[in-house]
């Protein structure tokens, strides 16, 4: 497979800059199995949920990871936390003029600074002046994607951001569960449907593009996750009653399925680099909510994986001749897993 096979062009106006007003006014592109789509209004996601269906989110906080300051000689340095290491320190990537040298002080706003310690391969090692996570709050910003080519305001302090974020530790958001709101939650419970939990801490390499041609030639970035006990019994469960185990996000997907490599799902905790492509069997997932991602991006590998490469490029041309919203705050798609989708595999 070649990187080519998942390009598809997109107009710089379907790109989605700013949230929609309200959290659930997004559209929604709903594809079955057969690869037949319904345009449809993200509140309408309530038709296709059932009682026993199991819904699973990913509850990771976005940190105010990106940091403004300079250099002891003067020069400007922009820092992105990538992880949190300890209560002050971090990995971070580190845009300067000059790359800092272990040993040098970066001074920042409010007079907090940092220290380089080290390199750990592209990433820079920082130990900060003050508990990280509260500094942050003082004068961090939030990471919004490259394509939101714009200053984060305050408003993106809460929209790019899910109401049921409770683990700080991301650098981007899970933005498919950035459609719902409290009240739908309650309306999906109501339904008899179950919600559980897991946690991907999303790196800022996952905007990061694919730089081979041959796409099993890429080496995905790590990221920290954690399935509980309690969740996966839930997934289990959910599967004995024969309800659909329903994942909110790509990350979610990537959380359950490295939690599943065994063949059966069980707790997990640690870093995982799975990499989800065309071919891909999946072992847990029945349905996915996902956002539209973005051209020659190891997500769209991932959708296509479970939907069938054709029917989601299909499904994309629709989209932008519809002119459905692209990207982390763009509109949103709902795909039931395409039990063909191994076979489906491009090629020349």
């Amino acid at each position: 497979m070649r990187l080519n096979h998942f390009h598809f062009e997109l107009p710089d106006q379907l790109i989605a800059r700013q949230p929609t007003a309200d959290r659930r006014g997004s559209r929604l592109l709903a594809m079955d199995t057969e690869g037949d789509i319904q345009h449809q209004n993200f509140a309408d996601i309530l038709g296709h949920i059932n009682a026993g269906d199991l819904l699973v989110f990913n509850n990771t906080k976005v940190i105010p990871a990106r940091i403004f300051g300079k250099k002891e000689t003067g020069g400007s340095v922009e820092i992105l936390i990538e992880r949190i290491t300890g209560n002050k320190t971090a990995l971070a990537h580190i845009r300067a003029s000059k790359s800092p040298k272990a040993g040098a002080t970066l001074l920042l706003d409010q007079g907090f600074s940092a220290q380089m310690l080290g390199r750990v391969d592209s990433l820079f090692e920082l130990e900060f002046s003050a508990p990280l996570l509260g500094m942050l709050d003082d004068i961090g910003h939030m990471p919004l994607p490259p394509y939101i080519d714009r200053e984060d305001t305050q408003e993106d302090k809460s929209r790019y951001q899910t109401v049921y974020a409770e683990q700080p530790g991301a650098v981007a958001a899970p933005t498919a569960g950035l459609h719902f709101d409290d009240q739908l939650l309650a309306d999906i419970q109501a339904k008899g449907a179950e919600l559980a939990f897991v946690t991907l801490h999303v790196g800022a390499g996952t905007f990061q593009p694919v730089r081979v041609e041959n796409i099993t030639d890429h080496h995905m970035h790590s990221e920290w996750l954690e399935v509980s006990e309690q969740v996966a019994e839930k997934i289990k469960a959910t599967k004995a009653r024969g309800g659909k185990v329903i994942a909110v996000g790509t990350t979610s997907v990537r959380s359950i399925e490295t939690a599943a490599r065994s063949g059966e799902i069980a707790a997990f905790e640690g870093d995982t680099d799975i990499f989800i492509y065309p071919g891909y069997q999946f072992k847990v997932v029945d349905k996915l909510l996902t956002n539209f991602h973005l051209s020659e991006s190891t997500l769209l590998m991932l959708v296509s994986a479970f939907a069938g490469y054709t029917p989601i490029m299909n499904a994309y041309q629709q989209a932008v001749s519809e002119r459905y919203r692209f990207f982390s705050y763009g509109d949103a798609m709902l795909l039931t897993h395409n039990p063909n989708a191994t076979k489906d595999i491009p090629n020349d």
